[in-house]
């Protein structure tokens, strides 16, 4: 049992559930009328359920909001509180299973050292059932006039892009995002605790609410396109199940290929730069609705690198390690000699430098913000910006 401790008027507190053993291989799923039903996984581990069942008798189903390699992640009205609530129920899988726990002990963390602003998701409880460990998260932040039910969090940015067939969001919108972003990674890297998994998948808006804007016309018969633009800045940072803490030992992969940093890919060890590398790479897709790197090959992303950046450091290239300095001849970058294809080739060619890029979409802050992100970006992970100096930026004063 761990330690309770005081949050937002509810008290969070990890519960058993007295039901069948978490090693049985069966589940027993209630119905709404409290009946029981078998119920197995499936193949993968992912629970199985039906909308209206319960999950334990203090929760109702009431929707899937999202599924992932970790399991799925539910919508629930929680009968004892009587608010909306989101639960994460991971995948019955050893793996998964220790992910999830080192999850908890983060979120723990950093609820416990919590003073507001941190613009991280807060845990409620945690338990497991059938095997599943499940995470009760705050699904509802600031309550609704005249009503105990409470707003729910909204979409994610990439979802946010992807449901606006990827405009770009504004420059001033992107400082707002950036600036919150950064407080949350700050944060973080206080407590001694690295994120690795930075995207704009776990950053959520808190609000669902939108406006919607008339675009341009592609040509005088067009009609005219419209696009949409968040109501509320305000967003939270999510999914800490990769987050790793800085004395303690590392996997020699993290981050989503789009947004790991150079370090990692050659071997040569991360620590909480490899963050505010992903930042870097977050803010530009922001900008531009698509991710700045599109690839899934190690030797295409490094060329994709020094296309939009400048040369990779030959201090680093020589460090490489046996995994990668076959993508060098000579501490320099064996491009395109070494490309797996011409597609290859062309997907690189196709990219501008950085400052070239985003020109089009900055207006008058574009000095200052090709500045920050050319400190994100730095490739050497040492002379990198940090979190709480990037928040002193000039580009969040103006």
């Amino acid at each position: 049992m761990v330690e309770q401790q005081q949050d937002s008027s509810r008290k969070r507190r990890r519960f058993a559930c007295e039901e069948a053993p978490p090693q049985q291989p069966q589940a027993y799923v209630e119905n709404r009328n409290g009946s029981s039903r078998k119920r197995t996984d499936d193949r993968e581990g992912h629970f199985e359920f039906s909308l209206g069942d319960n999950l334990t008798p203090r929760y109702k189903i009431l929707s899937k909001m999202g599924e992932g390699t970790f399991g799925r992640v539910l919508e629930c009205w929680d009968r004892q509180t009587r608010e909306y609530v989101a639960i994460k129920v991971v995948r019955s899988i050893h793996k998964y299973r220790e992910a999830a726990m080192i999850e908890i002990d983060v979120l723990e963390q950093l609820a416990k050292n919590e003073k507001g602003g941190s613009h991280c998701v807060q845990i409620l409880t945690w338990f497991d059932y059938r095997n599943h460990i499940c995470i009760d998260y705050v699904l509802a932040l600031y309550p609704c006039e005249g009503s105990n039910v409470f707003e729910r969090l909204g979409p994610s940015l990439f979802d946010f892009l992807r449901r606006n067939e990827y405009s770009p969001f504004p420059v001033d919108l992107v400082r707002e995002f950036g600036r919150q972003l950064l407080e949350s990674v700050a944060y973080m890297h206080d407590l001694r605790l690295i994120h690795t998994d930075l995207k704009p998948e776990n950053i959520l808006l808190v609000s669902s609410e939108y406006v919607k804007l008339p675009g341009r016309k592609r040509s005088s018969s067009d009609e005219t396109r419209f696009r949409c633009l968040p109501k509320s800045s305000v967003i939270k940072l999510i999914d800490f199940g990769s987050t790793a803490y800085d004395n303690h030992k590392h996997s020699s992969v993290v981050s989503t290929r789009h947004y790991r940093a150079p370090e990692v890919i050659l071997g040569l060890g991360w620590s909480y730069p490899c963050d505010m590398w992903s930042i870097g790479c977050i803010l530009v897709e922001l900008c531009l609705g698509e991710a700045l790197f599109q690839t899934h090959e190690n030797l295409e992303h490094l060329a994709m690198m020094e296309r939009v950046l400048g040369p990779l450091p030959e201090h680093m290239t020589r460090r490489a390690d046996r995994g990668a300095e076959k993508y060098f001849r000579r501490s320099r970058l064996n491009w395109p000699e070494g490309a797996v294809s011409r597609e290859s080739i062309r997907s690189v060619k196709k990219l501008d430098g950085l400052k070239k890029m985003l020109s089009p979409y900055l207006g008058c802050t574009r000095s200052s913000f090709i500045d920050l992100l050319h400190q994100l970006l730095k490739f050497d992970p040492l002379e990198r910006i940090t979190a709480r100096e990037a928040l002193r930026h000039p580009f969040f004063e103006t």
